[in-house]
């Protein structure tokens, strides 16, 4: 399976959402995307949405990980929705939710960002 990436911009949020599986032959698309948004477009903050995720290894939260820097050295944040159990573990193993928090539907990662719509 390969993986799809949208990218939707809505106000200063990157809504970014994957469908497929992250791994180590799709993570570079998933970087180079991801920096090239943050760097063109106004972007403080940085949602994931993992409904339609259906496999990540470790060079996924190696992308995950290095946009996390990207976005903190701008001020702002990133926050995961829609993250199903698979993905979940992986990312609770690695420790990741120590520093990106969870929501359950972008709606609410929205409202955690305090954008204002």
């Amino acid at each position: 399976m390969s993986l799809q990436i949208e990218l939707e911009h809505y106000r200063n949020v990157l809504i970014v959402r994957l469908y497929g599986e992250l791994d180590h032959h799709t993570a570079g698309v998933v970087r180079f995307k991801m920096e090239e948004a943050l760097l063109k477009d106004h972007v403080n903050h940085v949602i994931l949405s993992l409904k339609e995720l259906q496999f990540m290894d470790s060079s996924g939260l190696g992308v995950i990980l290095g946009r996390y820097k990207q976005v903190k050295s701008k001020g702002g944040k990133m926050v995961v929705c829609d993250i199903n159990p698979g993905v979940k573990r992986l990312f609770e193993l690695s420790g990741l939710f120590k520093i990106i928090s969870v929501h359950d539907n972008e709606r609410n990662a929205i409202s955690s960002l305090e954008v204002v719509s």
